[in-house]
C-alpha cells in the first residue's frame, strides 16, 4: 500500500521503506516500543490479522501506533517522485510533499474536473468528457433535485404538524393555568410570578442601548412602523402576552404623565438619561421595561414597559 519505488529518482534509503509492502512509506505510523515504521494501510491491515510487530513480533495494537518523527517525515517529503499521470503523458518529477498540489493541477490527470463547453454548466472528470451527455446528465440532476424537494416538503409538512400540536398543547396549558388562577389564589400568585420572571429574562437577553438624540423620538408612529417593530419584538422572543401592551404603549396617547405631552417631555428631558433602555434588535427603537427601571419615578413608567421609536440616534 506504499508508493512504488520505481517512481522515485535515485536511491531511496531503506529506513524510508515499509517492511510489509517494501515500497516507500505512505502516511507512515510507528510502533511504540521498537519504533519500526510502516505504511498506515499496511500496518492496520496486518494488525487486523495479528497483534504483533511485523519485524520483531513485539506485541502491539492499533491504538498504540503513533506518528513517525519529524525528521523521517522531512526525509520523505524531499524525495523526488514521478507524477502519477506519467502513463497519460505527464513527465513531471516533483518533491513528494508537492505531489498532491501537482495532481490537482496536472493537465494530464484523467480525473481533473473540466467544465462542459456544450453549455450545460456541469463540471465532469476529464476522462468522462467524451461520453458526457448534457441532456442525460441534466435530467438526472433534475430528478435528484425533485426528489430532494419532495423530501423537504415532507419534512416541512411534518414540522408544521408538530408545530400545530405544540401550539395546541401550549394553549391547553394556558387555559389550564388561567382556570387555576381564577380558582386558586395561591396558583394565581405563582403564575403571575412566572410571567414576571419570563419578562425579566427576555429583557435581560436584549442588548443595552444608549440614546444619543432624544429629539429624534417618534411619538406617533404609524401602523406600518408599529407592525415592523411588533414583528421584531416577536422574533426577539418577547413573551406573547406583553407584545400587545408594549405596542399600545408605543404611542404618546398611552405614555405616562411625565411623557404625555411635548411640554412635559421637555421638562423631564434630563431624566431620560436615567432610563435603562434595551435595543429592539435591528431597529431604531428601544424598550423601557418597568422591571429594569424601578429607580425611576412612577410618572415616567408604564407596566410592563413602553416602546420608544426613533428616526435616528441609537447606539
Amino acid at each position: 500500500m506504499g508508493l512504488d519505488r520505481i517512481r522515485f529518482e535515485g536511491e531511496v534509503d531503506e529506513e524510508l521503506l515499509c517492511p510489509v509492502c517494501s515500497d516507500v512509506l505512505e502516511d507512515p505510523l510507528q510502533a511504540p516500543a521498537c519504533e519500526h515504521a510502516f505504511c498506515s494501510g499496511c500496518i492496520n491491515e496486518w494488525l487486523g490479522r495479528q497483534q504483533t510487530c511485523p519485524v520483531d513480533r513485539q506485541s502491539i495494537t492499533t491504538s498504540q501506533l503513533k506518528p513517525v518523527p519529524r525528521i523521517l517525515r522531512t526525509l520523505l517529503a524531499k524525495l523526488q517522485i514521478a507524477c502519477s499521470n506519467r502513463e497519460h503523458g505527464c513527465n513531471a518529477v516533483v518533491k513528494l510533499e508537492m505531489l498532491g498540489p501537482h495532481l490537482e493541477e496536472c493537465e494530464h490527470n484523467p480525473k481533473r474536473p473540466i467544465p462542459c463547453e456544450a453549455g450545460c454548466g456541469l463540471v465532469v472528470p476529464k476522462d468522462e468528457l467524451k461520453e458526457h451527455n448534457c441532456v442525460r446528465e441534466l435530467r438526472v440532476l433534475i430528478q435528484n433535485q425533485s426528489g430532494k424537494i419532495v423530501e423537504l416538503q415532507q419534512e416541512l409538512a411534518e414540522s408544521k404538524f408538530s408545530l400545530t400540536e405544540q401550539k395546541r398543547e401550549i394553549q391547553l396549558l394556558k387555559d389550564f393555568m388561567r382556570a387555576m388562577r381564577i380558582s386558586n389564589p395561591a396558583m394565581r400568585a405563582i403564575a403571575d410570578q412566572m410571567e414576571e420572571d419570563e419578562v425579566a429574562r427576555w429583557s435581560a437577553s436584549l442588548a443595552r442601548a444608549r440614546v444619543t438624540r432624544w429629539g429624534g423620538m417618534i411619538s406617533t408612529p404609524d401602523a406600518v412602523l408599529q407592525a415592523v417593530i411588533r414583528r421584531s419584538l416577536s422574533e426577539s422572543g418577547a413573551p406573547p402576552h406583553i407584545i400587545d401592551q408594549l405596542m399600545d404603549n408605543a404611542h404618546e396617547r398611552r405614555w405616562p404623565p411625565g411623557l404625555s405631552t411635548l411640554e412635559t417631555r421637555q421638562i423631564n428631558r434630563r431624566q431620560y438619561e436615567s432610563y435603562v433602555c434595551r435595543r429592539v434588535p435591528g431597529k431604531q427603537a428601544v424598550v423601557v421595561m418597568a422591571c429594569d427601571n424601578r429607580h425611576m419615578n412612577d410618572d415616567m413608567l408604564l407596566e410592563p414597559g413602553l416602546v420608544m421609536i426613533f428616526a435616528h440616534g441609537i447606539d
